[in-house]
Formats: structure tokens, sequence, C-alpha cells
């Protein structure tokens, strides 16, 4: 396997995960296999924090020890002060040969939270462990090295490994106390303590998904709403603007927290939602980058209730 097709094999792993746990991405992937289309993912998105623990970075750099060594590249900052966030969006120079996603990361900046709120976010981090130990990234120091002798299946079975770093939450469940009373100043940080690392949302490249059936975002919404998919109505976008988006309801699952007696229960709460993209033409090329002010209206997204 070459770097892209290594990359490749994290997504479709991680892709797999994330389909068990969202139907409406299978049913996007059922509407549009079933019209002679395929699915391709414009980006792949994931929250953090901006906090450090004993020097492990549980921010956008948590991500980018996987990103980077694959060849991925940051490409775009943004900034969105009112929530308090700051987020990059990454690039891979094999992205058009090779279907790859652009990587989407954001993080909460902790610190300009109120102190009550912060204090008990970074009392929940604090007890943070890293699930990417040196073991788990030798596959990653063979690709920095260029040494491709690994045999493909000792390959495959090394990237789901390091694909921990995003099925497996780095701190332990969080009080339910917690989690309710952060949600009151920022949902984004009551989502994060909650899942971590966990795929925040796969996005359908509609450019790319070659269905006849399904020429555009507004046929592809409908055809996802004529088969039961809660698709947010307003479309972020002008038609033949550079970027247009919409997504689906967030899905509902049970997620494990500490009770007031200490006792280990679930709650439930909003996990992920599918987002859908069409990109348009800035001077005659396809437009690569993100519009902060409807990445802000996303986010909002998985607010209980939201959509």
């Amino acid at each position: 396997m070459n770097d892209a097709e290594v990359t490749k094999v994290l997504w479709e792993h991680l892709w797999r995960r994330y389909r068990q746990r969202v139907a409406y991405a299978r049913e996007y992937q059922a509407m549009i296999e079933a019209a002679g289309g395929r699915v391709v993912h414009d980006h792949v998105a994931f929250r953090s924090f901006r906090h450090f623990v004993n020097g492990l970075d549980l921010g956008i750099g948590y991500v980018a020890r996987v990103l980077e060594p694959l060849g991925y590249q940051v490409k775009g900052a943004y900034e969105f002060p009112d929530t308090h966030l700051y987020a990059q969006h990454y690039e891979h120079p094999e992205e058009d040969a090779h279907d790859l996603p652009k990587v989407f990361v954001s993080e909460l900046l902790v610190e300009e939270l109120p102190f009550p709120v912060a204090s008990m976010i970074k009392r929940v981090l604090d007890e943070a462990v890293d699930r990417l130990p040196s073991p788990s990234l030798e596959w990653v120091k063979l690709r920095e090295e260029r040494r491709l002798s690994l045999p493909d299946d000792k390959l495959a079975a090394a990237v789901a490994d390091v694909a921990r770093f995003s099925t497996e939450r780095p701190w332990p469940p969080p009080p339910r106390e917690v989690v309710e009373t952060v949600n009151y100043t920022s949902q984004y940080a009551a989502w994060t303590l909650l899942h971590a690392f966990a795929v925040n949302h796969f996005t359908a490249f509609i450019n790319r998904q070659n269905a006849a059936a399904y020429p555009d975002l507004e046929s592809t919404v409908a055809g996802l709403v004529a088969r039961g998919v809660p698709v947010r109505e307003r479309i972020d976008g002008q038609p033949g603007s550079r970027l247009r988006q919409t997504t689906t309801a967030a899905v509902e699952e049970e997620v494990a927290v500490y009770d007031a007696d200490g006792k280990l229960t679930t709650i439930p709460w909003t996990y992920a939602y599918y987002e859908l993209a069409e990109r348009g033409l800035v001077e005659g090329r396809m437009f690569h980058g993100f519009i902060a002010n409807q990445a802000r209206q996303l986010f909002e997204t998985t607010r209980r209730g939201g959509a």
C-alpha cells in the first residue's frame, strides 16, 4: 500500500463505524448506490478541547498526530469568537486522485469560558490518558520513513489500532451533573465531553456522487426526504455559490455518565449528523475551503433538539 491507500483504509474503517451509528448515512448510501452513483466524502469533522494534560494535547494536535504523517497539510484556519471555537482544515495532496476527504478539526478554547464551567471541564479532562501510545504509532513512523515493507494485512491491523484515537475516549465518562451544567454555556463542550474524538460527521460530496437521478443538492435532499430522512430545510449558500451545505438531524444515542452516587449509568444525548455539500467554482477552479458563518450554523446541529 502507498500512503494514499493507507489513508483510504483509515477512513473506510471510521466510515463503517460511523455508518453503523448514523442511520441517515446508511440511507444516503443506499439511495445513491441504487441510482448507480457512488459515495464520495467531501470532508470528515472532529471536535476537541484546547487543553493540555501533562503535555498531552487534547486539541487539534491530537488529531494532527494521525493526519500529518499521512501527508495531510493545513490549508485553512477559522475563528468563531462568539462560541469560543477555533478550527483548521486539512487537505491531502492526492485528494482528487484517490477521493480522500478533507478534514475539519475544531477545538473549544476552554480558558475563554466562565471560570466555573472551565473548571468543571478541566476536572474531567485532567484524567485523560493517551490513546495513541508509541506501539500504536508504529505504522505512522513507517509512513514517515517511507518504509513500505510492512505486509498489507499487518498494516491494515495497525490502521485499525490507530483508529482508536477516534473510537476510544481519552478521559473517563463525565458526571451527568457536569454535562448538564456545561451544556447551558456550551453545547459543544457537553457533546465533546461525552463523545471526545468520535467522528462528528462525514459529508457527502454531491459533485462526485455521479448519480443521474440526483444531479445536485436540491434533488439529493428531496430524495432523502422521500425516504423519511429528516433533513434541514434551509440550504446554506445560494445556487452557484462557492459552497452550499445542509445536514440531516443528529441521531440520539445512550451515552455513559456517572450519576450523583458515583454509579455508571447512561443518558440520551445527540451524537452525529450527516452533512451534504456541493462546491462551486472560484475563478474557474473548485473552491476547497470552508465558510466560517456556515460552519457556525452547523455546529448547532448537535444541540439537543438541533437541526
